[in-house]
């Protein structure tokens, strides 16, 4: 079933501005449309998997300067996001 931006934007949204806030989960949610773009471009796949959507918002915080580093990273080698995601996870658990 397919599933449209719009409608993945909208199922998005809730957890985008709980991590960047009111104010920047719009400019936020424009990032990953502008990523699932490229993702298309660079992969022939309608949008990233949500792993790596996950990865995105996990390395960037709530920061968008770092959501924009991260979401860069995604489409050059998600495989160096994914360690990264794993990181922070990493760091956040040993901080509990």
């Amino acid at each position: 079933m397919a599933v449209s931006r719009e409608e993945r934007r909208g199922e998005r949204s809730d957890r985008v501005e709980a991590l960047f806030g009111k104010k920047d989960g719009q400019p936020a949610l424009d990032l990953i449309e502008l990523v699932e773009l490229a993702w298309h471009d660079c992969y022939g796949e309608v949008t990233p998997p949500e792993p790596v959507v996950s990865d995105i918002l996990t390395v960037s915080g709530g920061s968008l300067g770092r959501l924009i580093s991260a979401s860069h990273l995604a489409i050059v080698d998600r495989r160096d996001l994914q360690l990264a995601a794993e990181a922070h996870r990493h760091d956040q658990d040993e901080h509990r």
